[in-house]
């Protein structure tokens, strides 16, 4: 058996057995792709007018959403430009929830309480990521199927290659007046071909996401042979807790953040401590069409002093460029790292993987039949 045989069978069973899961991911994927679009078009309560005034203070907006949802901890407040401010409730305990309340950043008049449980966008991220199975069985089974995925790539491209000058032409095109056989070979192969480019990186991104050993490679390569330092939690010194006086910290550490970036365009995010011990999360974004270049600063509750972290989500100018690898990881699987054309691009890639299953088992019942024949 030949070298491109051997490629071929290998091709076929990893097909079949991911066909299925590829189609599906590659379809929620196009789906996913322009969601912040979609969700700007259709819900008017995501916009707020800007005005000649500060908004309402984060320990202002807490109790307006706080009277909405009794009994559920606010995760953090979010402000941005033109837009609605968002109070952000999700906890697991005693039952799992994810509300989100936007509201009127100057008057505080709630727009709109959102339960994400039910939003469809929500629905489908949690197929993409779990296959709506509890997270440590489906994030591991769509985690391998990307991972096939992957290879199905490489042995498709050994495939794709062809043995001489004269036969490199039809590589690159369709015959579209040809026969539907030809036709669905011919879509196959070439659409499989330049989606390959862009989809490697979705896959990538999406295994770094998926597999703790992928992304610690990632990592230790990028570095130069260095370990991630695993996110960690710190923590307010409880010994001075009477010693804060005044207005309420989280208050005091808006209007700071507002005073040092007076021309600031991005958004701010809030985040309350959960309790004595918790500190004060200030996530800053001066690009709210991407994550990866936010500053994530943190700090104590009763002194406003700020911690200092060396885990990869503290302040971007002491990330390394392996940390910022791993910072824009998502930004690149959905394609937001290079604005709308490259969601484009994302999206149109994930439509041609979402067909090359269906080609692909066309092009094996097609060559099954011959063999029953002959």
């Amino acid at each position: 058996m030949t070298f491109k045989k051997i490629i071929g069978k290998i091709h076929l069973w990893l097909g079949l057995s991911s066909g299925l899961i590829v189609l599906f991911l590659a379809v929620t994927g196009c789906i996913l792709a322009f969601e912040r679009e979609i969700e700007d078009a259709t819900q008017s309560y995501r916009f707020a007018e800007a005005q000649d005034k500060l908004p309402l203070a984060p320990s202002v907006i807490k109790q307006i959403a706080d009277r909405q949802l009794p009994g559920k901890a606010v995760h953090s407040i979010g402000y941005e430009t033109g837009r609605s401010t968002i109070a952000v409730y999700f906890g697991s305990e005693p039952e799992a929830y994810y509300y989100l309340v936007f509201l009127d950043p100057y008057a505080g008049k709630v727009l709109k309480v959102k339960d994400m449980s039910v939003d469809f966008f929500r629905v489908v991220i949690m197929g993409h990521y779990y296959l709506w199975l509890p997270p440590a069985i489906g994030q591991p089974i769509v985690a391998s199927a990307t991972l096939i995925f992957f290879l199905l790539m490489i042995t498709g491209l050994i495939l794709w290659w062809p043995r001489h000058k004269a036969a490199l032409k039809q590589r690159f095109s369709v015959k579209w007046n040809a026969r539907w056989r030809r036709v669905n070979y011919d879509m196959h192969n070439v659409f499989g071909f330049y989606m390959t480019w862009v989809a490697v990186f979705i896959a990538v991104t999406g295994l770094i996401m998926g597999f703790q050993w992928f992304s610690k490679s990632v990592y230790w390569v990028a570095s130069g042979g260095k370990q991630v330092v695993e996110y960690h939690e710190v923590f307010s010194d409880t010994a001075k807790i009477a010693a804060w006086k005044g207005a309420p910290a989280i208050d005091q550490l808006w209007l700071k953040t507002r005073q040092d970036n007076p021309r600031f365009g991005g958004s701010v995010e809030m985040h309350p401590p959960a309790n004595d011990k918790g500190v004060i999360e200030v996530a800053i974004n001066p690009d709210t069409e991407t994550y990866w270049r936010a500053d994530y600063r943190y700090y104590d509750q009763h002194t406003l002093e700020e911690i200092t972290v060396n885990h990869l989500y503290g302040r971007y100018r002491n990330t390394s460029v392996a940390d910022k690898i791993i910072r824009m990881n998502y930004d690149v699987h959905v394609g937001a790292i290079g604005g709308i054309p490259g969601k484009s691009l994302a999206f149109c890639a994930s439509l041609v993987a979402a067909s090359l299953p269906v080609t692909g088992f066309l092009i094996w019942r097609g060559r099954n039949k011959k063999k029953g024949r002959a």
